[in-house]
């Protein structure tokens, strides 16, 4: 079940998910990105990508809870970047536990779909992308890519390898210590419905993609960079 990707799909893509149970969700994987080292792969591909003497405009597609924009905000409050910071989320009920989430008047949040994004923000020079790309399909995903391409955005991807210890060490993670039945569910099948290495670099080189890199990180996770144009 590892040589392809799963096309499953994810309790957390249907519609309709009781409120209380999302929350919980989002909470519990703040606290396994947080732990696992998730952020911080966001991180090191920011620094390769922004000069802190430029004021970039980020945006964050399928920010759900935005736990990761809160990351991104403290991290570059620390760092000295400077970053205008937007989340877009397609789901209501997501956009209503980030307004809650955040308590930060700089991050603004967008409830529509990313491919709406030009509608809300007339710049976008990075678009970034935690743990959202294993929920498309590849057709999809490609259409992110040429997204990006076409807008001349740089587009930063942090998302799951698709591994056999990944699976079975979070499968028995979440069995042992998540309340979220979402999560259980989930978390092991977002890891069957990640990628390998080589597939990413097919899918980029088929979707027009010249510039870019991939690179594995801990904890079973890839960095990806599409440069869309010099920052």
């Amino acid at each position: 079940m590892f040589n392809q990707r799963s096309h499953r799909k994810e309790l957390l893509d249907e519609e309709n998910i009781p409120a209380g149970d999302l929350y919980r969700n989002v909470r519990e994987l703040d606290l396994i990105n947080h732990w696992l080292g998730g952020y911080r792969i966001s991180f090191a591909a920011l620094k390769k990508v922004l000069d802190k003497t430029q004021t970039c405009i980020l945006a964050d597609i399928g920010c759900g809870g935005g736990d990761t924009l809160k990351r991104i905000y403290d991290w570059k409050q620390k760092s000295g970047y400077q970053l205008q910071l937007h989340g877009i989320d397609i789901k209501p009920v997501c956009i209503d536990y980030a307004r809650k989430n955040i308590a930060v008047r700089e991050i603004s949040l967008i409830c529509d779909d990313y491919r709406s994004l030009y509608l809300h923000l007339p710049k976008i020079d990075i678009i970034h992308a935690s743990l959202f790309c294993h929920h498309l399909s590849d057709t999809q995903l490609a259409e992110l890519v040429r997204f990006a391409l076409d807008h001349r955005a740089t587009l930063v991807i942090n998302d799951l390898e698709r591994n056999p210890l990944a699976y079975y060490s979070i499968q028995w993670l979440t069995r042992l210590f998540s309340k979220s039945y979402l999560v259980k569910n989930d978390a092991p099948l977002s890891v069957l419905r990640g990628f390998k290495k080589r597939e990413w670099k097919e899918l980029l080189h088929a979707a027009g993609a010249k510039n870019f890199t991939v690179k594995n990180k801990w904890a079973f996770r890839h960095e990806v960079i599409v440069y869309g144009k010099e920052l």
